[in-house]
C-alpha cells in the first residue's frame, strides 16, 4: 500500500510539474531563464537572445500589435506587414463599395502610390520589457480592500511613469500578471500611418467562412498586407502624403522549405486573454451556464443577419465584419464546451485542487493562510452564477440591438450639453457626428428591427423576471408574444434608426434636439432596461467580482507557493508572448484522426460554384489545373495550411509561425474546434493552432495576383539546405 501511495504521488507530481512542452504563453525577456533549454530540446536552433534583445535587432523587433486586436509581422526592409485577412477585414470593408468591392474581388496596389490609408489603424512595436513588481506593489498590504489596494498601485504606477527612460516619440504602459501578483513595464513605439497594400478575394482569404471556422482540415488563405509609413526622419508620424516607408530594425526571412511532422515551431504575438488558473467551480459555470446561454442568443442573431446578407449585396457589405465577429465567438464557445466535456476539464481541475489542498493541510503555515481558499471560492461562484447569467443576457441582447448603440453616442452629447453648456457641446459635436456617420454606413434599420423582434423575445421569456423592470415586463407581455408588433411600435416612432434626421438634427437647435431625444421611445426603453440592470445586477455583480478577484489573486500566489515543482506562465493579457511546440496531427474523436497538412487539392474538393462559402475564383482553378505553382509548390502539390501544438488564443491572429531558425513558415489564424477550451484548460491531446503556409501566401501574391513586386521586397531562404 505504501508503494502504491508513493507511485500515486509521483504520478501527481508529473501531472502538475513544469508546463508541458507545448503549453504556455511565455514572456520573451524570461525565455533564457525559463525556456531556452526546453526549446532547444524540441529542435530550436537559435538562442533566446535572438528572439528578445534590447541591445541589437531581434525577432521581437519584427512583431507588431496590429490595431490593438491582432498581431502582424514585418517581412521586408520597406515596412511591409503581413497579418490575417480577418484582421485587415475592417480596413478592406471600409474601402469597399458596390463599384469597387474589395471584399469580393480582392485588392492589390500596383505601386506605393496606390496603397490606401486607414484612419485610426496603427501598429505598435515593443522596445523593451522590465519587471517593475517591486515599484508597483510598494506600500500594498494584505489588509487593504480591493479599492485601497488598486488605489495604491495606481499611485505607484503614476509615479513610475514619470521616471521611465524613453524617447519623446515612445510611450509606455504597465500590466499586471499572475492576477496582479507581478507587474511588467512595456516601452513602445506606435506608427499611425498604416496603408492597405493587398488582400485576396474573400473566396480565398475567407474560404470556408462559417462552416470551416474553428475547424480542421482548413483551406483558407487568411492573409492581408499593409505597409508602415513614417516621417522622413524615420519616426512615427500621422498620415501625410509626404511620409516614407518605414525601415525596421528587423524583418523576418521567409522559408520556402515548409515544415514536417515533429518540426519545432514558435508563435510570436499578442494573445488577448486566457484564464488558465481558474478553480473548478468557475470552469464548471462557464461550461454549464454561461457558454450555453451565449451560444443560444448568438444562434438567433446570426440567423437573422445571415438571412438578410444572402438576399442583399449592400447588407452583405455592411454586415460582413459584424457577422464574422458574432459567428467567431459563437462557434468558439461551442467548441469550448465540447472540449471541456471531452477532456474532463472540470474533473482534472478537481484532481489538481485535491492535491493542492492536501499539501496546504499538511503545512500549518500554508493552512493558516490558504486552508479555506478553495471552499470560499466555490461559495462565491455559486452566489455569482445568476447575476453572471443575466449579465450575459443583457450584454448579448441589449448590446446586440444597434439602435441602443445610437443612444449611447447621443447620450454622451446630451450629457455634455446639460452639464457643461453649449460651448462644450459644439466642441464634442464633430467627433460624435463622425462616429455616428461611420455607424450608419454599416447599419440597416430593417435588420436591426428584426434583431429586436427575435432577441427581445429571448430576453423576456428565457430568464428570471426578478432581474427585469416590472413596467417593461408588463409592456412586453401586453403584446401576447407578438414581438414584431413590439418592434414596430419602437422603430416606427423612434428617430434613432434614421441617419438623416439624427445627423441634421444635431446641427440645428441643440436644446430642442435633446428634448426630443430624451422622450424618444427607443431612448425611454433603453433607459428602462439599463436602469433595471444597474439596480438589480451591476452593484451585486461588482461586489462579488471584487471578492472573487481578491481570492483568485491569493489562489494564484498560493499555487506558486505550494506547487513548487510546476513552472507557471502568466495568463494572456494582450502583451507580447512566445508559444512553442511541434508540428503534429491529432485524434479528434473515436475513429477520426487528422494529419497536419492540407493542400490546394482540398480547396478544389470543397469547391461549389457560386456558393457563399466555397466558391473558388476561376484564375485559382486554372493555376491548379495547370499545376502552375512556381517555386512555392512541393512535390507537385500546393501546400495550404498546417497545424501544430502551439498555445494560442484571440490576439494571436496574424502572428508569425517561425521555424527552428526563426524564419517565417506560416501565419497563425485559428485553432481547431475540439481544442478551443485551451483558453481555460490547455490539453495537449487536442489543442492545435492552425496556420496558413507562407508558401500559399506567396503563391497567391505572386502567381494569382501578379503582385511580384511585393515578393521581390522579401528575403526568401531555404534553411533545410544549411
Amino acid at each position: 500500500m505504501k508503494k502504491i501511495k508513493i507511485l500515486f504521488t509521483a504520478i501527481l507530481i508529473v501531472l502538475f510539474t513544469a508546463a508541458r512542452a507545448d503549453e504556455g504563453m511565455w514572456l520573451p525577456l524570461l525565455l533564457e531563464k525559463l525556456n531556452e533549454k526546453q526549446m532547444k530540446s524540441l529542435g530550436m536552433k537559435i538562442s533566446a537572445s535572438d528572439i528578445y534583445n534590447i541591445n541589437k535587432g531581434s525577432l521581437k523587433d519584427a512583431i507588431v500589435s496590429f490595431g490593438g486586436f491582432c498581431t502582424g509581422e514585418v517581412i521586408s526592409s520597406q515596412g511591409l506587414v503581413l497579418t490575417n485577412h480577418h484582421c485587415g477585414f475592417d480596413a478592406i470593408q471600409n474601402h469597399s463599395t458596390l463599384e469597387h468591392n474589395y471584399i469580393r474581388d480582392g485588392f492589390w496596389s500596383r505601386n506605393n502610390g496606390e496603397e490606401l490609408p486607414n484612419a485610426g489603424l496603427f501598429v505598435t512595436f515593443i522596445v523593451r520589457i522590465e519587471d517593475v513588481s517591486t515599484q508597483a506593489l510598494a506600500g500594498v498590504s494584505s489588509s487593504m480592500s480591493e479599492s485601497e489596494r488598486q488605489s495604491q498601485i495606481d499611485k505607484n504606477l503614476n509615479q513610475l511613469k514619470t521616471t521611465v527612460k524613453k524617447e519623446s516619440y515612445q510611450d509606455s504602459f504597465v500590466r499586471g500578471f499572475f492576477e496582479g501578483n507581478q507587474y511588467y513595464l512595456f516601452v513602445t513605439e506606435t506608427y499611425k500611418d498604416v496603408r492597405l497594400v493587398g488582400a485576396p478575394p474573400s473566396a480565398i482569404g475567407n474560404f470556408g467562412k462559417d462552416t470551416d471556422n474553428w475547424s480542421w482540415p482548413r483551406h483558407t488563405g487568411d492573409f492581408s498586407m499593409f505597409r508602415i509609413y513614417c516621417g522622413k526622419d524615420g519616426k512615427p508620424a500621422d498620415y501625410s502624403p509626404d511620409n516614407v516607408p518605414f525601415t525596421p530594425k528587423k524583418s523576418l526571412s521567409i522559408s520556402l522549405d515548409g515544415v514536417k511532422e515533429g518540426d519545432f515551431t514558435m508563435v510570436f504575438g499578442f494573445p488577448g486573454r486566457t484564464t488558465e488558473y481558474l478553480p473548478s467551480p468557475a470552469v464548471d459555470q462557464i461550461m454549464r451556464v454561461n457558454d450555453p446561454a451565449k451560444i443560444s442568443i448568438r444562434d438567433k442573431a446570426l440567423g437573422v443577419i445571415d438571412g438578410f446578407m444572402r438576399k442583399d449585396e449592400q447588407i452583405k457589405i455592411q454586415y460582413a465584419a459584424k457577422y464574422a465577429g458574432i459567428q467567431n465567438a459563437f462557434k468558439k464557445w461551442q467548441g469550448e464546451v465540447l472540449g471541456l466535456n471531452r477532456t474532463d476539464g472540470v474533473g482534472k481541475k478537481k484532481t489538481y485542487e485535491t492535491e493542492f489542498q492536501k499539501r496546504v493541510d499538511a503545512d500549518p503555515k500554508w493552512k493558516a493562510v490558504y486552508g479555506s481558499l478553495l471552499s470560499d471560492l466555490s461559495a462565491l461562484y455559486k452566489e455569482f452564477e445568476p447575476y453572471a447569467l443575466h449579465r450575459d443576457y443583457f450584454n448579448e441582447i441589449v448590446g446586440r440591438i444597434e439602435i441602443f448603440g445610437v443612444y449611447t453616442q447621443l447620450n454622451k452629447l446630451a450629457t455634455i450639453r446639460e452639464k457643461n453648456g453649449p460651448e462644450a457641446f459644439q466642441k464634442a459635436l464633430p467627433a460624435a457626428k463622425g462616429a455616428l456617420s461611420d455607424f450608419y454606413k454599416e447599419y440597416s434599420p430593417v435588420v436591426d428591427r428584426k434583431l429586436f423582434e427575435v432577441l427581445m423575445k429571448k430576453f423576456v421569456e428565457d430568464q428570471d423576471p426578478k432581474f427585469l423592470d416590472a413596467g417593461f415586463l408588463a409592456k412586453a407581455k401586453s403584446y401576447n408574444g407578438d414581438y414584431a408588433k413590439f418592434a414596430a411600435e419602437i422603430y416606427d416612432s423612434s428617430a434613432l434608426d434614421e441617419s438623416a434626421r439624427i445627423l441634421t438634427g444635431l446641427d440645428k437647435d441643440a436644446d430642442l434636439f435633446i428634448q426630443l431625444f430624451r422622450v424618444d421611445p427607443a431612448v425611454k426603453l433603453y433607459t428602462q432596461l439599463a436602469g433595471a440592470f444597474n439596480s438589480t445586477v451591476v452593484k451585486k455583480l461588482n461586489e462579488l467580482q471584487s471578492k472573487i478577484n481578491q481570492l483568485q489573486r491569493t489562489y494564484m500566489q498560493a499555487q506558486m507557493d505550494v506547487m513548487k515543482e510546476r513552472k507557471f506562465y502568466p495568463d494572456a493579457n494582450s502583451t507580447l508572448r512566445v508559444a512553442y511546440g511541434n508540428v503534429k496531427g491529432y485524434k479528434a474523436r473515436d475513429a477520426v484522426e487528422y494529419t497536419y497538412y492540407t493542400y490546394l487539392d482540398g480547396v478544389m474538393e470543397k469547391y461549389k460554384p457560386g456558393d457563399y462559402e466555397f466558391d473558388v475564383p476561376e484564375k485559382l482553378r486554372t493555376l491548379y489545373a495547370n499545376k502552375d505553382y512556381g517555386q512555392y509548390g512541393a512535390a507537385g502539390k500546393m501546400p495550404v495550411c498546417f497545424i501544430a501544438a502551439n498555445h494560442t488564443t484571440g490576439g494571436n491572429s496574424g502572428s508569425p509561425a517561425l521555424d527552428a531558425y526563426g524564419n517565417l513558415v506560416g501565419l497563425n489564424f485559428d485553432r481547431v474546434w475540439e481544442g478551443t477550451m485551451s483558453d481555460i484548460n490547455y490539453d495537449p491531446s487536442i489543442c492545435r493552432n492552425i496556420m496558413v503556409d507562407i508558401r500559399y501566401v506567396l503563391f497567391i501574391i505572386d502567381k494569382y495576383a501578379g503582385a511580384t513586386r511585393l515578393v521581390k521586397e522579401m528575403k526568401l531562404v531555404h534553411p533545410r539546405k544549411k
